[in-house]
């Protein structure tokens, strides 16, 4: 068959792609290198068979190309299905950009022997190059030729007289220092029958059977295609004899289709523009034949647009058709036609010219020397005159010293001035044609640096000292300064400059030549000034101390001696004392012996005490001599203290005064009972050089005890004893008191005397008395020291007590020992709680209060009662009456009108008050409510089948209502029935609850609290049923139209509607209706329910809804879909070096699935566990894997893929080991290249790129080169050489250096140098590898 035919030529376009031609040695080498670095995977190619009128037309090859991007710097992956762009720099200089498609190239479908263009416009700075390749990797044939067009600025591709063999997909690839952007466009090339008929007819030949004459209408779709000379030979051929009546019937056919072949729905409209700007003719028209003949007309001539050089293009998106003209110039007005078929469209075309000008603006320009200047100058529109630029009156030609250039659209003119020097300061005058312009150019010296700045120095009398520095420039004038002087013309220092250094040398040096020492460099054109300082330091020789002198402490009257010794016998020095050379001092006297120094002491007085220094030249030591005697306490002080204690009262302050001797003052301690007293508040330690004091405020009882004073010091200790007593009033009575009786005529009681007296004798004891409940104490009676017993005879039965005890001494009493409530007899209670409070007679400010007495009085009858009121809310209660009531009801007056009040009552008998009573209802302070009058405005507002809503107004008499009081009777009831049990508080309510088209009347009327008023009536009775509405849906975006829903799982349609009255509802599935589903339906939704779906379920589904009042439908796209089956037979085959070619059998679920199921292809090196994906969405049942490392092993897997999730992996059972490149494939395709014999430095034309790597993905570095002698690569990873590491994988050829790193882990991250070397230098390059993931 056709389609069998069509497969074989696909799988040989597939083998030709595999095993076909190569591409010249470096685009070989270069590709390579993109497939591995960019990491570009495309999809396989689809094939595709179309049916003509003429005959079968089969495709030679259409293939769109995936391409897929990883950015490594940003880790995000990006698919187009066209374009694809590697960038493989981390960061790109402001201003500059990565290449760019700024149209969408569009695929090209033609007939062999026709042309093809393809255009590209493309961005980025700096200006990509662009270069055009097959996927394939055929070469680009004889036929095809590549240019720029400078107009349109397009790059073109063009191929003449196609053939089947130019079928292919073409890429564009454009590339600059920062990256490539590759578009992938494809190219379909049909069979031409009128071409190449005989080949068809000798196919048709080898498989031709006995078949029966097409018919009328076959023969119609065959004719259709073909030219009019060829109609008779290919009825023939066919066998079909009615050729006249053929003939006729195509011709009505045509007619019928040319009826309305062309509609206009916009058309071309007039413009006006500025010369050489770009202008657009555009209309948007609806065609029946989308390859019907169009022709541009200006004027009457027939635009030729291929052969004008791309002045003119036509271009095409959807239904709108544009002619694009470039640079438009005076010429170029007029009127422009478009003939499509029998439509005519027109527009005009006026130009405006503008004179020439300058739009630069020209400004003085300064730059640093050596660097190169820039003089950029734009023009208003492109002109054929030259422009011409001078410098000091000569014109400027362009050399090593000046480039001269001018941009691609002709409006800007470039002069750039390399490495520029003081000498090229000047005007530099441009002009073209009669304009003329200036601009001054200012060079900067480069300022002079210090590699290398003075350093202090530090030497020692009568040594050498050198100071020097180093500057970045040679031609340089030097000064030198001491302190701010010229020294430059001294003859005290030699001064020498070689080079770029400069220093100062100082012989046998002195004490005056310390000092800042500068140096000045300056340089012609230059009047800044550079300096460096330092400093030089000269010290002096002294003698040092061998043996110093250490601190002394001695006894008054006895001897001492201080000792110094020198390492210089010949230095003499001079002794001080507290800083005053000693000259005469009583019993003390100088020595020196040798090295050795001595100071002498006969006697130690006080006269001696101080700081001793022995000073020389160079040398100085010190020493304190003290005198120390042991403390000392008079005796007379101690025998004092020893015979009496020291008495003081309570609250008063005891100071305690010791003197004392001692030298040094020695550490003074207190204690009291042995214990260190340490300073407070209340304890004060002073100390003087002859005593001290021990100063205790406000003292208390526990002051009192022993007291110690110990004196210690280096020389001795000392010890005085003393005691202190405190005198205060006496502590509580003990213990608990004991209750001996407790009746309604007594209470005695028992105590314990106290433990502490307080230092004084108690003399009685006082007890007070109050009772429960009360805060007061009265005093009932005082017993002496002697008794600890009392008697109160002073009770009142059932009355509860607290008694508290007192001792007193002289000093006072002591604080009260107080005792638990106690009662005397049986106890009486409080009453209980009167009845809730009615209140009655209520007027705006008075009302009465009554209640009922307590059912329990508490064992003693009621006193009276305490009446309390509230305003409702407040938490205040105020006491209604002074005195107490006796009867159980009260008027209460003086109220505050409109103001609600509450109420409560308490009982009191002697026992006291009862709990207040149950607070009363609220009553609010009012005279006398109203009845209201009639209610207004009774009207229906909505009805259904089971309610009818009412509503109405106030009624305007009487007071304000509380609320309604609805009544409802049926048609066929006399009597009333109300709607709710408790009156309705607003002015509208729904009647449920009723029998559908029943008639109901309604009366209503008005109540508060002054009573009921006067029913109104609805003077007809109501039906219950809704108002007639026509079916519609309430979606509420809940459904949708389309739905998936996975084979297995319930497919559930629910539809909500409204309609009165009820509509009849039915589901239909693909215009049947449905028959076997479970349907539920209510009187507002419907629910279609399968509990478990089946593929074939998969249709569209249709709810129709009709009533007397109208119709409506819904339909909704429902598709059962499930996890696509595994595919099966993987195989396996390496056609390429360094690729790999899988193919597998369909998985028969692929077809089925028209929401883009696929194929998604996954490797795994055997050296890791983890698998990478290698491409995803890949249609058909062949891929071919590219960017494999030479010697490595590869397990491949296949996995289908669709919109519920993936199917189980079609694995290779066994690796497949990749074989490494031979050289001596390159000979079978490439003739050698015999290069001139030069010697050239290595060089870099294409450097090292940073990269940054997900981790377990392989990493590969790249970089063109040029050397000759071929130069050794040595690849080095930071300071180490990993040339002969096996970790990596190199290679060398054809000017190209590449370094593959595999499954990159976070240990590989840092930076890579590649070092070229042959015998006429070396040269290096770097890049950073950053791993991520």
């Amino acid at each position: 068959t056709n389609r069998h035919h069509l497969n074989i030529l696909i799988m040989a376009a597939k083998l030709l792609q595999a095993t076909g031609g190569r591409m010249k040695q470096m685009e070989q080498q270069m590709g390579q290198m993109r497939q591995m670095s960019e990491m570009q995977m495309s999809s396989s190619s689809t094939s595709s068979t179309f049916s003509s009128p003429m005959s079968t037309t089969k495709l030679r090859k259409v293939s769109q190309g995936l391409s897929r991007t990883m950015e490594e710097h940003s880790g995000v992956q990006r698919k187009t299905s066209a374009v694809a762009e590697s960038f493989s720099q981390v960061q790109i200089p402001e201003g500059e950009s990565v290449p760019d498609f700024e149209e969408k190239l569009r695929p090209i479908t033609a007939q062999e022997g026709d042309n093809a263009v393809f255009k590209a416009k493309v961005t980025g700075n700096p200006q990509p190059s662009v270069n055009w390749e097959r996927a394939s990797g055929c070469p680009l044939s004889d036929a095809t030729k590549s240019f720029y067009d400078n107009i349109n600025n397009q790059h073109i591709l063009k191929i003449k007289n196609l053939n089947l063999e130019d079928a292919d997909v073409y890429k564009c690839i454009a590339s600059n220092k920062h990256g490539e952007a590759t578009y992938s466009i494809s190219l379909i090339v049909t069979e031409n029958p009128a071409l190449d008929f005989k080949k068809m007819l000798k196919k048709r030949v080898e498989k031709k059977e006995e078949k029966r004459p097409p018919t009328e209408e076959e023969m119609l779709k065959i004719l259709a295609g073909a030219d009019k000379k060829d109609y008779e030979r290919i009825c023939a051929e066919h066998g079909f004899t009615d050729f006249r009546g053929i003939l006729k019937k195509l011709k009505e056919m045509k007619k019928k289709v040319e009826v309305e072949m062309v509609r206009v729905l916009k058309p071309l409209e007039d413009i006006t523009a500025k010369a050489d700007t770009n202008i657009v003719f555009d209309t948007i028209l609806e065609l029946k034949d989308p390859n019907i003949r169009m022709h541009w007309f200006l004027g009457t001539e027939l635009l030729r647009i291929q052969y004008s050089h791309g002045k003119y293009e036509v271009k095409q998106m959807g239904t709108k058709h544009m002619l694009c003209i470039s640079n438009v110039s005076l010429s170029d007005i007029g009127t422009y036609t478009l003939q499509v078929a029998d439509k005519r469209l027109s527009a005009r075309l006026n130009v405006i010219d503008e004179p020439l000008k300058f739009l630069s603006d020209f400004k003085p320009k300064k730059v640093t020397e050596r660097q190169t200047a820039v003089f950029e100058v734009q023009l208003s529109k492109k002109t054929d005159a030259p422009l011409i630029w001078k410098v000091k009156g000569k014109e400027v030609k362009r050399d090593e010293k000046f480039e001269v250039s001018r941009s691609e659209d002709g409006l800007t003119y470039t002069l750039k001035i390399k490495d520029v020097k003081v000498s090229d300061t000047g005007d530099y005058a441009i002009s073209i044609g009669d304009l003329t312009a200036t601009m001054p150019l200012f060079i900067a010296r480069i300022p002079i640096k210090f590699t290398s700045h003075l350093k202090n120095v530090r030497v020692q009398e009568r040594g050498k000292a050198r100071l020097e520095c180093e500057m970045s420039s040679k031609d340089v004038h030097i000064r030198w300064l001491k302190d701010g002087c010229d020294i430059t013309a001294s003859h005290r220092y030699i001064f020498m400059q070689e080079g770029k250094r400069a220093e100062v040398i100082i012989e046998d040096c002195e004490l005056t030549d310390e000092g800042e020492y500068s140096v000045i460099c300056t340089q012609d054109n230059d009047a800044h000034e550079y300096v460096s300082f330092a400093n030089l330091t000269v010290d002096e020789r002294f003698a040092s101390v061998k043996s110093g002198m250490s601190d002394a402490q001695c006894l008054t009257g006895s001897p001492a001696e201080l000792c110094v010794v020198l390492d210089d016998e010949k230095v003499d020095g001079v002794w001080l004392k507290d800083g005053v050379e000693i000259s005469e001092l009583s019993g003390v006297q100088v020595v020196k012996q040798g090295a050795v120094h001595k100071l002498i002491f006969s006697g130690v007085t006080d006269a001696h005490e101080g700081k001793y220094t022995f000073r020389a030249k160079g040398a100085e030591s010190e020493s304190v001599l003290t005198v120390a005697d042991p403390p000392e306490i008079d005796s007379s002080v101690l025998d004092l203290l020893g015979a009496r204690p020291v008495t003081v009262k309570a609250g008063q302050t005891a100071t305690i005064k010791i003197p004392f001797k001692g030298k040094p003052p020695p550490k003074v301690t207190w204690y009291k009972d042995g214990v260190e007293v340490m300073e407070d508040e209340r304890t004060k330690v002073e100390r003087t050089a002859d005593g001290t004091s021990l100063v205790l405020s406000r003292c208390v009882r526990e002051d009192s005890g022993a007291i110690m004073l110990r004196l210690k010091s280096d020389c001795g200790t000392a010890v005085a004893n003393l005691h202190l007593n405190v005198i205060d009033h006496p502590k509580p009575p003990q213990g608990k008191v004991e209750f001996l009786e407790l009746s309604g005529k007594c209470i005695k009681m028992m105590w314990k005397a106290p433990r502490d007296n307080g230092g004084k004798q108690v003399i009685s004891f006082v007890i007070e008395r109050r009772v429960a409940g009360k805060k007061s104490w009265i005093r009932v009676g005082e017993e002496d020291s002697s008794t600890t017993t009392f008697i109160n005879d002073k009770v009142e039965e059932g009355q509860a007590y607290q008694y508290r005890i007192r001792a007193v001494n002289v000093e006072g009493m002591s604080d009260p020992l107080e005792t638990e409530e106690v009662r005397a007899g049986e106890p009486v209670e409080a009453p209980g709680t009167a009845s809730q409070p009615q209140v009655s007679n209520i007027t705006k400010d008075t009302m009465t209060v009554s209640w009922t007495p307590p059912a329990h009085d508490g064992g003693a009858p009621v006193l009276g009662y305490i009446l309390e009121r509230r305003k409702k809310g407040s938490n205040m209660w105020l006491q209604v009456n002074k005195e107490l009531l006796t009867d159980t009801k009260f008027m209460v007056e003086g109220l505050v009108d409109d103001v609600e009040y509450e109420f409560r009552v308490t009982s009191v008998n002697r026992a006291g008050a009862g709990s207040p009573s149950t607070i009363s209802n609220a009553v609010l302070a009012k005279d006398p409510i109203r009845a209201p009058g009639l209610v207004r405005n009774l009207c229906v507002s909505d009805s259904t089948n089971s309610s009818i809503s009412l509503r109405w107004t106030p009624p305007e008499q009487g007071d304000e209502p509380s609320g309604y009081i609805l009544e409802v009777r049926p048609e066929d009831a006399k009597e009333w029935m109300k709607a709710t049990k408790i009156p309705i508080a607003g002015t509208a309510f729904n009647m449920g609850g009723l029998q559908e088209r029943m008639k109901y009347h309604f009366r209503i009327r008005a109540v508060n609290e002054g009573g009921v008023g006067e029913p109104i009536e609805l003077l007809e009775g109501v039906l219950a049923m809704p108002p007639p509405v026509a079916p519609r849906f309430d979606l509420q975006g809940k459904l949708k139209n389309q739905m998936v829903v996975r084979a297995g799982t319930a497919l559930c349609l629910h539809l909500r509607f409204t309609a009165s009255p009820p509509p009849v509802v039915t589901w239909f599935k693909d215009g049947i209706i449905t028959m076997g589903q479970v349907v539920t339906k209510s009187m507002t939704h419907s629910q279609f329910l399968i509990s478990s779906s089946q593929r074939s379920d998969s249709g569209v589904y249709r709810v129709h809804l009709k009533n007397d009042y109208g119709e409506a439908d819904y339909d909704v796209n429902v598709r059962i879909t499930d996890l696509p089956r595994p595919p099966k037979n993987l195989r396996l085959e390496e056609e390429v070096p360094g690729t790999v070619t899988l193919q597998w059998d369909h998985t028969p679920d692929l077809a089925d699935d028209d929401e883009g199921a696929h194929y998604v292809i996954l490797k795994r090196d055997t050296s890791t566990a983890s698998w990478f994906t290698v491409t995803v969405r890949v249609f058909s049942s062949k891929y071919t894997v590219t960017g494999l490392l030479p010697g490595r092993r590869y397990y491949f897997r296949v996995i289908a893929q669709n919109s519920i999730g993936d199917s189980d992996p079609l694995d290779s059972k066994e690796p497949l080991i990749i074989a490494k490149e031979k050289e001596c494939i390159s000979s079978l395709w490439l003739k050698e290249y015999a290069s001139p014999p030069r010697q050239v430095k290595p060089m870099f034309l294409l450097p090292l790129k940073d990269h940054a790597v997900c981790r377990g993905h392989d990493c590969t570095m790249s970089c063109a080169y040029q050397g000759m002698p071929t130069p050794q690569a040595c690849w080095y990873k930071g300071e180490s050489k990993i040339s002969d590491s096996p970790r990596f994988w190199q290679s060398t050829a054809n000017g190209v250096c590449t370094l593959i790193i595999p499954t990159c882990g976070a240990k590989d991250g840092g930076e890579y140098t590649l070092v070229l070397e042959n015998s006429l230098g070396m040269a290096k390059c770097s890049c950073n590898l950053v791993i991520f993931g």
